[in-house]
């Protein structure tokens, strides 16, 4: 399912994966099967990835409530408004009725293990985004405190930047960021030691927050394969990259082709879809059995 064209809905926006209509007071958010990668959509989509991130989102939201209030109202079609029941077929099991907020300008990103770029800066300064570690550290390690590292939001093609925490109290409020960085190592808090109970780790993940006043909402999709990586327990060792549930299975096979990550990108190959398929199905299972 590439873009959404759902006659008689407004269309706010389309991000990298969500098609999104404004019904109003609320918001409709349509979850495609697109896929992007270094802040590129890809042109091949995922068959069913818009579905499985709405279930997974909505397993999260609903077990996260009591720390920051979120913007889902219903996934039940039956509950959306009479403008959207046309296009059940295009809705059923993909789509979010939301509460609608401004979205803050930054993304808040939490990281419990030490990979990706967070390895590479710790590697060149002894530091992630300007926080100092322990020496010796090696890639994949386990840190022993979560630590939080907000960075700007990109829009399509552009890269997302890293910022220290007061560039984000200029972007947002003192009062704001401070909510939004507490909310976001709890919840990574409390979804990490969850999902370390059904055999997976949750390495490192981001969150996006909506304003209300000084009050903050947790919005877009929450701890999906899309926004976090997942690896399994099984066979971890620190100091060794372990095979993973997420989006870093394109990100490494992109990254062993000639293309320097600018639009237009190139097509993945069915077997690269399948195997993603079948990674993103296996966090899913995994942490809903």
């Amino acid at each position: 399912m590439p873009d959404t064209i759902l006659s008689g809905l407004t269309l706010h926006s389309r991000g990298k994966v969500r098609d999104i209509y404004d019904l109003g007071d609320k918001l409709l958010l349509v979850a495609s099967d697109r896929i992007s990668a270094f802040d590129v959509i890809l042109p091949t989509p995922i068959p069913g990835k818009g579905k499985l991130l709405t279930q997974l989102s909505k397993f999260w939201f609903d077990r996260l409530a009591d720390i920051v209030p979120h913007h889902l109202i219903t996934t039940n079609v039956d509950e959306f408004p009479g403008a959207c029941q046309p296009h059940r077929a295009a809705l059923e099991g993909r789509s979010m009725l939301v509460k609608k907020s401004t979205p803050a300008p930054v993304e808040c990103i939490v990281r419990g293990y030490l990979t990706g770029s967070g390895w590479k800066d710790y590697q060149k300064t002894g530091a992630v985004c300007g926080i100092t570690l322990p020496q010796g550290l090696v890639e994949a390690a386990r840190l022993d405190e979560p630590i939080f590292t907000p960075s700007t939001k990109a829009a399509v093609g552009d890269h997302d930047l890293n910022i220290p925490f007061g560039a984000m109290i200029e972007k947002v409020g003192k009062v704001r960021a401070e909510k939004m960085r507490n909310a976001t190592i709890a919840i990574y808090r409390r979804a990490r030691a969850l999902a370390e109970t059904k055999g997976i780790i949750i390495a490192d993940t981001k969150f996006e927050f909506g304003m209300e006043g000084d009050d903050i909402l947790l919005i877009d999709e929450v701890l999906t394969p899309d926004s976090s990586r997942f690896w399994p327990m099984d066979g971890y060792q620190p100091g060794k990259m372990p095979d993973s549930f997420d989006k870093q299975f394109v990100r490494d096979y992109l990254l062993g082709l000639n293309w320097d990550m600018k639009a237009p990108a190139p097509e993945l190959p069915p077997d690269i879809v399948k195997k993603t398929q079948d990674k993103y199905f296996e966090a899913l299972r995994r942490l809903t059995a």
